[in-house]
């Protein structure tokens, strides 16, 4: 999806705020609302619930820039620390940003005696919007664009496509909601099928280096496999078992 547009929300001498940073600070404040919203709801102190979203967005965030580091350039953790450490350059991976923040809410809760499932269940909002948000932020970057094809349209507009998808598992959490699904199940099967329809679709169709048994169709504009496609098997098998394991314990 190419257009015209300009990276930056305002630019006042050294001062420049682009939208990626703008579009992540906003989906940060939205979960942390609904995560302090629901928590108390639950009987939680607020300022427990703060803390939590403080050290789930830091290592989050610091999580998905060392993944993103080993995978595309691990020789900057020798040759150029400094770069690793250059967020606003981007270059943020999002199942290193899971993994960390999942790690960080953990460790933090098992210290209170709390259970992490029944807490991460109010993150997934927060997970949606930020997905969706981050994928409209690349629009105005220029960047996770489509791969080419024969059709009308020339290029997959993989960005918007991607927001559609998670704005779906976010109306599908809503849904549920309604039912009282057990502890931790919204959790991970959100992380299921968000693997699922990112490998099946946003990854097939988006412009990404093919790295195992490389397949692609020009005239359909499909690729495969990228890296995050053969991630995304052993997740889903991951989340399943706890999906299935939330069910049991209803």
């Amino acid at each position: 999806m190419l257009l015209d547009l300009d990276p930056y929300v305002l630019r006042w001498g050294p001062l420049a705020v682009r939208w990626y940073g703008l579009f992540m600070a906003l989906s940060f404040l939205a979960g942390t609302w609904y995560l302090v919203r629901e928590g108390k709801r639950r009987g939680l102190e607020e300022d427990f619930l703060l803390n939590l979203a403080l050290i789930v967005i830091v290592a989050g965030v610091a999580g998905a820039r060392l993944l993103f580091v080993a995978a595309n350039n691990p020789s900057w953790f020798i040759t150029d620390p400094l770069q690793v450490l250059r967020i606003w350059q981007g270059g943020l991976a999002w199942h290193g940003g899971l993994l960390g923040g999942f790690l960080a809410g953990w460790f933090y809760t098992a210290r209170r005696g709390l259970s992490i499932h029944r807490l991460a269940d109010l993150a997934v909002p927060g997970l949606a919007l930020g997905y969706a948000a981050i994928r409209l932020a690349n629009i105005f970057n220029q960047e996770v664009l489509g791969r080419f094809t024969d059709f009308w349209f020339g290029r997959w507009p993989a960005q918007p496509i991607a927001m559609a998808l998670a704005l779906v598992l976010l109306v599908r959490y809503v849904y549920l909601a309604r039912k009282g699904p057990p502890p931790g199940y919204q959790f991970w099967s959100f992380i299921f099928y968000h693997q699922l329809l990112r490998g099946a679709i946003e990854e097939s169709i988006r412009e990404m280096p093919l790295v195992v048994w490389g397949m692609e169709s020009v005239r359909f504009g499909l690729g495969f496999f990228t890296l995050a496609q053969l991630a995304t098997p052993p997740v889903m098998l991951f989340a399943w078992y706890f999906m299935q394991r939330a069910k049991r314990e209803v």
